[in-house]
């Protein structure tokens, strides 16, 4: 019976740090979401960020859902946006890099067309546990140019979606880590 019992308490202390390091895992834990249903995600809204689900229904069709941020500092105003939405079709693992990086140089011409863009970071990650490949580019411009980054989630076998964060305007780390935030916070709704 005492072995039984401490198995016991062996696995509820299991479950216990896998719930609390899923919870610190969270940046944006406690604060608002935008449930995604079309692209099958869950995302953290950022302090001092805001969605509009109004404003989502007028966003071009790859887009489904958008928050966005804008800061004016003494000197520079920066502006943050993340849009998401399903990809056109299912991304096999083994292409999500190509691809990734593909459609991350696709939205920075569409975005900022006539400028080149200039890949500065392309890894491999995991959302909620699923496969996903993130590429940032880097877009030169005088108002401080853009960062773009656009992160392919496999939400499942059939369906790969994608997250599309970018600070425009001079650099500005705070935007930057709240991008890398509404990421870490993804999860398949």
């Amino acid at each position: 019976m005492a072995g039984f019992v401490a198995l016991l308490v062996v696995v509820a202390a299991a479950a216990a740090a896998r719930w609390t390091r899923e919870e610190d895992a969270d940046p944006l834990a406690g604060r608002p979401r935008v449930t995604d249903t079309r692209a099958g995600l869950t995302y953290g809204v950022p302090e001092g960020w805001r969605h509009d689900p109004v404003k989502d229904k007028g966003l071009i069709d790859a887009f489904t859902s958008q928050i966005t941020s804008r800061t004016h500092g003494a000197s520079t105003t920066s502006g943050g946006t993340v849009v998401a939405g399903p990809a056109g079709r299912p991304v096999p693992r083994a292409d999500l890099r190509r691809t990734t990086e593909s459609a991350a140089r696709s939205n920075a011409g569409f975005f900022f067309p006539d400028r080149p863009a200039t890949l500065e970071e392309s890894r491999a990650t995991l959302v909620d546990g699923r496969p996903a490949h993130t590429a940032v580019l880097r877009v030169p411009g005088d108002d401080g140019g853009a960062r773009l980054e656009m992160t392919l989630v496999n939400v499942d076998g059939g369906h790969t979606s994608f997250l599309l964060g970018l600070v425009s305007g001079e650099p500005d780390a705070a935007l930057t880590a709240d991008l890398h935030d509404v990421v870490a916070s993804t999860a398949v709704a």
